[in-house]
């Protein structure tokens, strides 16, 4: 005697939206996507710190280059603290200063080495949903393969980051008393909702980018650039959680401490595991 079917088989036998879904989750599932997320969020923490090696290097080459201004900096942090913490501030400010360039270079080499694991761990976990098979090409092709792939992306973010300081509210008042414009509420509320649609396009752009691009083997692009609206949309969902959830937790002194390194955590899984299941989104669309 046949079984009867379940609640969720005769839900997916009624819409094929919800039955991708789930075929997209099973893939998911079955290719350890939790555990891929898990360690690119890991080594995308650990990226962070030559990052700010080569943010603290730029800095100190641009003090180098401006006395004055490091004299008026000296001068403003002897008069905000104590005499004895401003000469150890001052101290730490021209130890920076001198050691600009060992710290560049020592920043540069650990991100090359960092941003070419991350890549790889990426485009593996990648390939893993996609299916593609694991062909070895050569450990110097891939490492320069993938460093390669890392200056794309990094340049893509970048371009897509100025795409969204455009607009930001800021520069968009700016623009309306450029062009003359009336201070009119209407205008700001058509400021934001073209904010927002900024920030979404970008969002959809660096989605897109990372599941047609950053994969070994060529994929479909349109079903790709769906998958990309999908995690477009939840990134942008979260984003707002995430504000809500920081607002909540910086009001006490314990959320103000551990609160941002917690929402740091949350909100690269989340993204790679939007990441990940997007992609396997795109890989079941021909399944049946």
């Amino acid at each position: 005697m046949p079984s009867t079917p379940g609640v969720l088989d005769r839900l997916r036998a009624r819409a094929d939206w919800f039955d991708h879904a789930v075929r997209a989750f099973l893939h998911f599932r079955d290719c350890n996507g939790n555990l891929f997320a898990a360690g690119l969020t890991y080594y995308t923490l650990i990226a962070l710190f030559p990052l700010l090696m080569i943010c603290f290097a730029l800095g100190g080459f641009a003090l180098s280059r401006q006395p004055g201004l490091v004299d008026t900096i000296d001068d403003r942090a002897r008069s905000w603290v104590s005499p004895e913490l401003g000469q150890q501030l001052v101290g730490l400010m021209n130890s920076a200063v001198a050691a600009h360039t060992s710290v560049g270079v020592i920043g540069l080499l650990f991100a090359a080495w960092v941003g070419q694991t991350w890549m790889y761990r990426l485009r593996e976990a990648l390939g893993r949903i996609w299916g593609h098979p694991v062909i070895s090409v050569g450990l110097v092709r891939t490492v320069l393969s993938d460093l390669a792939a890392v200056v794309a992306t990094f340049g893509v973010i970048l371009a897509t980051m100025a795409l969204s300081a455009l607009g930001h509210r800021e520069p968009m008042e700016a623009a309306l008393k450029l062009l003359g414009l009336p201070e009119l509420s209407v205008f700001h509320w058509l400021l934001r909702v073209l904010s927002v649609l900024i920030s979404f396009l970008v969002s959809w752009l660096v989605f897109t980018w990372v599941i047609v691009r950053l994969p070994r083997e060529s994929v479909g692009v349109a079903t790709s650039m769906r998958a990309g609206l999908i995690a477009a949309v939840g990134f942008e969902l979260f984003k707002l959680l995430g504000s809500l959830y920081l607002r909540v937790v910086l009001r006490s002194v314990a959320g103000a401490t551990f609160g941002p390194l917690l929402g740091l955590l949350v909100f690269a899984y989340v993204t790679w595991v939007l990441v990940l299941f997007s992609t396997a989104w795109a890989a079941t669309a021909g399944a049946s």
